[in-house]
């Protein structure tokens, strides 16, 4: 039989003492975190690009451009959003939107570039580039994250998001993260689209985060001015998961490019 100790009655007092004096400071430490100030706002600058330049409405009619509904539901979400990050920041957004029917229409951007690219900026002396070119670019290498939102066309990244994005070089977009939102008319939401435009945003340097958000049969999902018909519809929780992804990346590459700078 193993033999038994007993612990000494001055043991017990001491160790039951322990016992509630850990308790006493860890219900003062919970008292204290309770009446602590919020965490500071950190407001990312982000920016959207939109994937469709169209501005005609088919035969079979409909929308002139179908993601206007969409960009109009996430600005909305966007504006409205303030996320905690852990317990340092809570996090908000400042928003600009890149839109290729303004970008190459007349006096746009790229207008003296065109949607084929026939001045990419990283071919041109940069004192030569239009006033209008050069702050589109300053704004790109401002942000601390980006969001695209497109449509897929003949099943991969419509012209375009390509011919916008891409006539600017990858030292613009470079250690910042990107997310990835696609729709379609019907029931696919663009998601073979969704693939292409990862690969393109690699190569960028903007990686997009893991967190897709797509939505199918945009009309049956939003109003016209973004509105969800149905706000608990499953489709509805994408977008705030992808941004919990992005949020956590963009300020992790914002501490690091300020920390140390870019590679």
């Amino acid at each position: 039989m193993p033999k038994r100790v007993d612990i000494p009655v001055y043991q017990q007092q001491t160790y039951t003492s322990t016992i509630n004096t850990y308790t006493t400071a860890t219900t003062t430490n919970t008292n204290t975190m309770s009446h602590q100030q919020q965490p500071p706002i950190l407001t990312l600058r982000t920016i959207i690009f939109l994937g469709s330049a169209r501005t005609i409405i088919p035969p079979w009619g409909g929308d002139s451009r179908l993601g206007d509904r969409v960009l109009h539901y996430v600005q909305h979400h966007l504006a409205s959003r303030t996320a905690p990050l852990g317990s340092d920041y809570l996090i908000k957004h400042d928003v600009h939107v890149v839109d290729p029917i303004k970008a190459f229409g007349p006096s746009g951007a790229l207008s003296h570039s065109g949607g084929e690219l026939s001045a990419p900026t990283f071919f041109a002396d940069p004192s030569s580039l239009p006033p209008a070119t050069r702050a589109l670019q300053d704004l790109i290498r401002s942000a601390d994250c980006y969001l695209i939102i497109s449509p897929e066309y003949n099943h991969t990244v419509p012209p375009a998001l390509s011919g916008l994005m891409g006539s600017f070089g990858g030292s613009n977009y470079k250690c910042r993260p990107s997310g990835i939102v696609t729709y379609s008319p019907g029931p696919f939401a663009g998601m073979r689209a969704a693939m292409a435009i990862q690969i393109m945003c690699h190569e960028l340097g903007c990686l997009p985060v893991s967190k897709l958000c797509g939505f199918p049969t945009v009309a049956e999902l939003l109003e016209t001015d973004g509105t969800p018909r149905d706000p608990n519809n499953r489709m509805m929780k994408q977008l705030p998961e992808l941004l919990v992804q992005l949020e956590w990346m963009a300020v992790a590459m914002k501490h690091q490019r300020e920390r140390v700078g870019m590679f």
